[in-house]
């Protein structure tokens, strides 16, 4: 059984606070131990920006396609990730944990508040964060559906504005989001 502290220390190995160190490893660590979610999320908190954007790169990974026992753990967890996403300071920290709030399940009033921090991270001097904040943005409306018409809004003025990759995933999520069934019944 690995311990919070063998956690710290894997995930402390990268020569630099963006490089992937030791994430690839860690990922199939928590997958065979749920458990170690809870350490993962304490590890986010981290004053070492290296170790607490390598645990956000994890907790990404592992929240595409969870277990059930994984997903339990991850719901367990969103209050604390909810907490962090409005002081989360680090690029690498907060484009993870737009990518990976928006696969939690949140009822509508954290989806609400989730969406109003992501949109001020649209002014965000980094483009992969306003980007990763544009996707969380759009995997919240499979949750509270009445956010649908803003998101859209939002995906049509940085679709035309936004860095090349910004205007691509753009186009994509306006493609996947304008043909999802009942979404003119949206705003009610």
């Amino acid at each position: 059984m690995t311990t919070r502290r063998e956690l710290r220390l894997l995930l402390a190995q990268g020569r630099y606070a963006l490089s992937l160190g030791r994430v690839k490893d860690v990922v199939p660590l928590i997958q065979a131990q749920p458990g170690l979610v809870e350490p993962l999320v304490e590890l986010l908190f981290e004053e070492d920006t290296g170790i607490s954007q390598r645990a956000a790169d994890v907790l990404e990974r592992i929240s595409h396609n969870p277990s059930p026992a994984l997903y339990r753990v991850l719901v367990r967890s969103k209050d604390a990730l909810l907490g962090l996403l409005a002081e989360a300071g680090p690029k690498k920290l907060r484009w993870n944990l737009a990518l990976t709030l928006g696969r939690v399940p949140l009822n509508v009033s954290e989806c609400r508040r989730a969406v109003n921090i992501l949109s001020t991270w649209l002014d965000d001097s980094s483009s992969i964060v306003k980007t990763a904040a544009l996707q969380g943005m759009a995997d919240l409306t499979r949750l509270d559906s009445p956010l649908l018409p803003e998101v859209l809004d939002l995906l049509r003025l940085h679709s035309r504005s936004g860095t090349p990759a910004m205007r691509a995933r753009c186009r994509i999520l306006l493609k996947k989001l304008e043909k999802r069934p009942g979404k003119n019944d949206a705003r009610v």
